[in-house]
């Protein structure tokens, strides 16, 4: 397969190089219409009681979403003031679309207690379509901003995802700003020539395409975070740099032995293509376990992230290949290295590793489970507008409403469906749960009970709430929706789902890691190694996060929660990359032990030839992920942060240290499996090797 693309790049570049311009033009035409349909929505689970109670209330009493505006910094009693406030709430109510505009000087609790505030709510009427409560929202907001005073802000419902939306795209174009330079600068270092430098650009800028049409498509069927938009971009940026590098320096060293740049090409598809093809299938079977879990959210962000690195991963093998045809002639090929000996720190470092065996893992281990020990506390929380930059609009609304008005103003109530059947003991009990609790009659007979919790709308105390009421319900036919119903919900789906997704996942890299090496024992040890420098990066993001340490140093807070989208996507992606630099590693180490037949120089060799690769593409795409961690955006930050620490820790740490240690203490058993595996593998298994490659009899038994 691999020769028949290196075939395929080689006869026809100009045509392969057209299609993917093509691709190109609708990746930055077509599919940046994403832009606009962005939903903030990810708590929700379909078939749980959160969403089924909110699905009932829709049928039986629809009503419209509602945005808030805020106005403060002077005295609102001003009779100037409250004429243009006056003014301001009848044109609003006059906008097609409104429902509903409350006077805040005649509503009790609309005005702050140190009369410096007012809060203006506005709700729409139900029923309306996308682009009808599109429009209706962009005349109530902007109506509500011509208020003559120091600080009037909108936001909130619907708004509030529009809003984020648009700092995501902000934030993409600043990212892109920042980390393409950045990323220039190195590979300029690393290669020592722009022609070289820039071809790895030219296929992140595929990457880069493919994730906004990969997006734009899934789009048509499901709703998409305004959380995609950044992982997505990221993921496609680093991961096109890293096959991208890796093939550059695989061309550059082939061309050491032939100055035939097409046979180059062909040997390097066929040997550092390999890699990248097992690569981009680890990374991608790793997110597939998102798909085990029924959120929409999180099976869109699987389907969308694996997609971008099937992309990725595609124009290393095609479009890269195409490149150096037309312009590889001119790229010089690698040094050849002094006395013979490639990577010498590397292979110093292997030998160490090696030899120390059992105090580098008495050290390295123990540091990383301790960085890991905030791992079991984490909590997650849906979180609100305090994830947001403070020169938000809705940080900024948020932050007024809290200066000014006493706490849990605002804040989503826990909402009962008390369908027919409910008798009347049942109903008190419930309203006993919380004081203030309103109650409104539903047709049909039914009620909804809104009971206002303390502290947050996703805080303990509302999520207590949420699992007293489901307490005191007993067999009634009562159900639990609201923000803190759907966190709830949602903690519950991840406990329940989780081990199945792990078991998904775990199987799937385990075969696929067999398929690559023909070994049992290999696959289980990079499992470990992994999941042990997942933990640690992990358990730094709860520290900083969480618990708020140096958490100001990134311009962030410590929010007492992780944001729930944050931790499954660390996992899961993290997880590929750390598959990504082990394939990276162990295909020099298979080719080594294929020529020479020692395990122990092997793992030398290995190392050695790939360790510049694998910190080069750690640290570009550590660059790509903290350019990420620019925009403010908390939950982007906990992601951007815990795939930089997980790719440094894996690179260095794990790649450099745990690996040659483990295989010198599993020595020739490393490569063992048992007979009938190594025969399917023999018969199965890709074996697709650099042209020219002897094939050796490697130990027996192995």
């Amino acid at each position: 397969m691999l020769t028949a693309l290196a075939r395929t790049a080689t006869r026809r570049p100009l045509t392969v190089m057209l299609l993917w311009g093509l691709f190109l033009l609708l990746g930055f035409g077509l599919g940046t219409g994403v832009f606009a349909r962005l939903s903030d929505n990810v708590p929700e689970v379909p078939g749980t009681e959160s969403e089924s109670a909110a699905r009932y209330l829709e049928e039986m009493d629809p009503a419209g979403s509602s945005v808030t505006g805020v106005v403060a910094g002077t005295p609102v009693a001003d009779a100037g003031l409250r004429a243009e406030v006056e003014r301001a709430v009848a044109d609003v109510r006059e906008v097609a679309g409104v429902a509903a505009v409350p006077d805040p000087y005649a509503t009790p609790g609309m005005i702050a207690e140190d009369g410096h505030a007012l809060i203006v709510p506005v709700t729409l009427e139900g029923g309306l379509d996308d682009d009808a409560e599109e429009r209706t929202l962009d005349a109530a907001a902007e109506r509500i901003r011509e208020i003559d005073a120091p600080d009037v802000h909108v936001s909130g419902g619907p708004l509030l995802g529009l809003q984020m939306g648009e700092r995501a795209q902000q934030d993409v174009k600043n990212a892109e700003l920042i980390s393409l330079p950045v990323v220039l600068a190195l590979l300029l270092v690393v290669f020592g020539g722009l022609r070289s430098a820039l071809l790895p650009l030219v296929v992140a800028v595929s990457g880069i395409a493919g994730a906004f049409l990969a997006l734009f498509l899934f789009s048509e069927v499901t709703d998409i975070s305004v959380y995609a938009i950044q992982v997505t971009t990221m993921l496609g940026l680093g991961l096109a740099v890293d096959y991208a590098l890796l093939m550059l320096v695989r061309f550059r060293e082939e061309r050491r032995t032939t100055e035939d740049v097409v046979e180059a090409v062909h040997r390097t598809v066929a040997a550092a293509g390999r890699t990248v093809l097992f690569s981009g299938l680890t990374v991608a079977v790793s997110l597939t376990g998102l798909l085990v879990f029924p959120s929409v959210f999180l099976r869109s962000m699987g389907l969308a992230v694996a997609a971008v690195v099937v992309i990725d991963m595609l124009a290393a093998l095609t479009l890269l290949p195409a490149l150096l045809v037309r312009f590889g002639g001119r790229i010089p090929p690698a040094k050849t290295p002094r006395n013979g000996e490639e990577g010498r720190f590397f292979a110093r470092v292997a030998r160490f590793a090696a030899r120390r065996k059992v105090a580098v893992l008495a050290v390295t281990v123990p540091v990383l489970l301790v960085l890991a020990l905030p791992v079991p506390g984490m909590r997650i929380a849906v979180g609100d507008a305090r994830q947001l930059p403070a020169d938000s609009e809705a940080r900024q609304l948020q932050d007024t409403v809290a200066a000014h008005f006493p706490p849990g103003t605002g804040v989503s109530p826990v909402v009962v469906v008390a369908r027919p059947g409910t008798d009347d003991a049942t109903a008190d009990r419930i309203r006993a749960l919380g004081p203030g609790a309103t109650t409104h009659e539903l047709p049909g007979g039914g009620a909804v009970i809104e009971i206002r919790p303390p502290g947050e709308a996703d805080g303990a105390e509302a999520t207590a709430l949420v699992e007293r009421v489901r307490e005191v319900r007993g067999d009634a036919p009562v159900e639990v929706t609201g923000t803190a119903a759907r966190l709830v919900d949602f903690r519950e789906m991840l406990a329940e789902r989780a081990p199945w997704a792990a078991l998904t996942v775990l199987a799937g890299i385990v075969v696929l890691l067999f398929a690559f090496t023909g070994s049992v024992l290999l696959p289980l040890r990079t499992v470990v190694t992994t999941l042990l420098s997942l933990a640690a990066a992990l358990g730094v993001v709860v520290w900083v996060f969480q618990d708020g340490h140096l958490a100001g140093l990134l311009g962030a807070e410590g929010l007492g929660a992780l944001s729930l989208t944050a931790p499954p996507l660390i996992v899961a992606i993290a997880f590929g990359l750390a598959m990504d630099y082990e394939l990276f590693i162990l295909a020099r180490m298979r080719e080594a032990r294929m020529r020479s037949g020692d395990d122990q120089e092997a793992v030398v060799t290995g190392l050695s030839r790939s360790g510049r690769v694998v910190t080069c593409a750690a640290l570009l795409l550590a660059v790509v992920f903290a350019a990420f961690m620019t925009g403010g955006f908390s939950p982007i930050l906990q992601i951007g942060l815990g795939l930089t620490l997980a790719v440094l820790i894996d690179a260095t740490v794990v790649r450099m240290l745990l690996v040659p240690a483990t295989m010198a203490l599993l020595g020739r058993h490393a490569w063992w499996a048992p007979r009938p595996l190594r025969r399917a593998h023999e018969r199965f298994g890709v074996r697709e090797e650099q042209p020219g490659l002897p094939r050796e009899k490697v130990p027996s038994g192995v």
